[in-house]
């Protein structure tokens, strides 16, 4: 069967890794995101590697103008579509207490905007019975931190809609994977204080795709945040407000 990849915030470093992963199989990608010069560099690149087909396509999270065309053109592929999302964007926490006003934008960037996309492209899903989605969170909507919490919020809420989405699917075929990466080697981790045990891009692309193989509902990638996470989940709320992480 024909398979083909939508992938949402394709410039980013994790989604051009796990973009290289899937044209190595053969499959069609569309690559979405905003900086078409890129895209366009990135699906040439894709198409040399052994992608069926690979094209660039116009997408922002904040303009929902954007979204139909896109999902009309995925529909036009036939066979398995899938979608994997790693649109986002993460100002500092003290850019945003500065201008409470980019709150919206962090909003739209990892969870409204993908999320209608998504809610969008589910019943063409479910008409065809098959495929995966992909959604890329963040160990960060595990617990409120001083130093993210509002890019923390908005992971929380995509991370609750991919469950309920996965939930829906499931009476279809269809099976939604939610990936909850720690520090990864990234544009938006970049200079970063506190980084450490970081992840490539291209390990944690091999991570996603094992877990869609193997129909995993939740991972965090590399595996030890489930245990770091855990930990953090679990300080008392009254040691929990003293602490500066």
């Amino acid at each position: 069967m024909n398979s083909t990849w939508i992938i949402l915030g394709a410039t980013s470093s994790m989604a051009r890794a796990f973009a290289r992963a899937v044209a190595i199989e053969g499959a069609g990608i569309l690559l979405a995101g905003r900086d078409m010069e890129e895209l366009s560099r990135l699906a040439s690149d894709c198409q040399l590697r052994g992608a069926r087909i690979a094209t660039a396509l116009h997408f922002d999270a904040r303009d929902p103008e954007t979204f139909g065309p896109l999902i009309a053109r995925a529909c036009q592929e036939e066979g398995e579509l899938n979608a994997a999302v790693f649109a986002g964007s993460m100002p500092s926490q003290t850019e945003i207490d500065s201008d409470p006003s980019l709150i919206d934008g962090v909003m739209a960037d990892n969870h409204t905007g993908p999320a209608r996309v998504l809610h969008m492209l589910a019943p063409r899903m479910e008409s065809r019975g098959c495929g995966a989605i992909v959604g890329v969170g963040s160990v960060a909507g595990d617990r409120g931190r001083l130093n993210n919490y509002v890019y923390g919020a908005a992971k929380a809420a995509f991370a609750t809609y991919l469950s309920g989405l996965r939930n829906r699917l499931a009476r279809s075929g269809v099976h939604v994977v939610t990936v909850k990466p720690g520090f990864v080697d990234t544009a938006m981790t970049w200079g970063l204080p506190g980084m450490f045990l970081v992840a490539s891009p291209e390990a944690v692309a091999q991570d996603i795709l094992r877990a869609v193989r193997k129909r995993r509902n939740v991972i965090y990638t590399p595996f030890f945040w489930r245990w770091i996470m855990l930990i953090i989940r679990t300080i008392p709320e009254p040691i929990f407000k003293k602490l500066k992480i």
